[in-house]
């Protein structure tokens, strides 16, 4: 029995039994180990016979209606298989809620580094440069596949992304509200009064993995090469550039702190291309001219995280956040909400 972070007990022998009649080649018994970090949907790397394999499950219990979507998630590594985007390989998903407690999928592991500071410190200098352009070019390859060819095409609702996700994420942010924060009221004002119309170049959605971070990548252990981006949860059809923006951040985040960014240091010592830069690599790679309205975008991504922020910050006030950080991650609202007013000032 392998315990997860709600104490749930992982029945090992019955999901080996089960995913020997399932996964072909699965040969059990098997070991179930957690990873650490607070993912919504907690995430175990299995050690069997036939081999490693990871297995996401919904957290056990009662869950609103389109939270801990493992089945989306599976759906789109299913559907990126046979794409450029490296992605892991999607097994199986099992909709019955008997064999574990909850809904659950399983996946290749894929062996590689992830770095957690996109300073990257574990890279000699002049290696760095290259990490980043294989980051952009992941991003691209992403944002190029064709949805409707790879059957994403219902993955989330055409037009006016913008405007939807302002009014989402200010609907929750306003749902999990603990004082008021001048610079998100301001915020709240200023984006829907400023959300740009889709380019005829954006009118065809993308998909977008919704929280593209440096984090959330594998790369090989010996070169600047993705292996899988990780962690689909927020991912859907909408603009493109929500994702470029939201990578952008990291530029701009404190050195110190629950998310580790670059601001204040020195990228040119570090050998860290700037934010200009990687947007040009990125409307090179996918034939686009320079962005209007970039502040809106960055602005957007700054405002919502902070929203995501606040909601940790609720849950931690009432005694249920599923991460120890969590007062950590509600600390962040004000000064996330504070960057993005500086972009809009």
């Amino acid at each position: 029995m392998t315990r997860d972070h709600h104490d749930t007990p992982l029945d090992t022998d019955r999901l080996a039994r089960y995913l020997a009649q399932h996964v072909a080649g699965f040969r059990g018994p098997l070991s179930a180990t957690k990873f650490a970090g607070g993912q919504s949907n907690p995430t175990f790397l299995l050690d069997a016979q036939s081999g490693r394999y990871v297995l996401r499950r919904q957290p056990p219990g009662q869950l609103l209606k389109s939270a801990h979507a493992v089945d989306r998630e599976f759906r789109v590594l299913h559907a990126l298989a046979e794409t450029p985007v490296p992605v892991a390989r999607a097994w199986h998903l099992c909709e019955d809620r008997d064999v574990i407690g909850s809904m659950f999928y399983l996946m290749s592991y894929e062996e590689g580094r992830i770095f957690w500071n996109p300073a990257l410190p574990e890279l000699d200098r002049d290696a760095r440069r290259g990490y980043y352009a294989a980051i952009v070019q992941t991003l691209a390859a992403l944002h190029d596949v064709d949805a409707e060819a790879v059957g994403l095409g219902d993955y989330g609702r055409a037009g006016n992304y913008f405007e939807r996700q302002i009014g989402v994420w200010t609907k929750q942010y306003r749902a999990a509200e603990t004082q008021r924060i001048a610079p998100m009221e301001a915020l709240i004002d200023w984006l829907p009064a400023h959300c740009p119309a889709d380019t005829p170049d954006m009118q065809r959605p993308s998909l977008v993995h919704g929280d593209f971070r440096i984090d959330n990548l594998i790369f090989a252990n010996d070169k600047p090469q993705v292996r899988a981006i990780l962690d689909w949860e927020l991912s859907t059809l909408g603009n493109p550039l929500a994702d470029l923006a939201y990578f952008c951040m990291c530029l701009r985040l404190p050195s110190q702190g629950h998310i580790t960014g670059l601001r204040g240091q020195d990228r040119a010592a570090l050998g860290v291309p700037d934010e200009e830069e990687i947007v040009a690599q990125y409307c090179k790679l996918r034939g686009l001219p320079a962005i209007d309205n970039w502040p809106f975008y960055l602005a957007f991504s700054f405002f919502r995280l902070a929203s995501i922020a606040q909601g940790v910050k609720a849950r931690a006030l009432q005694g249920n956040a599923s991460s120890a950080d969590a007062h950590e991650v509600g600390a962040m609202v004000e000064p996330l909400a504070q960057l993005a007013a500086e972009l809009i000032a």
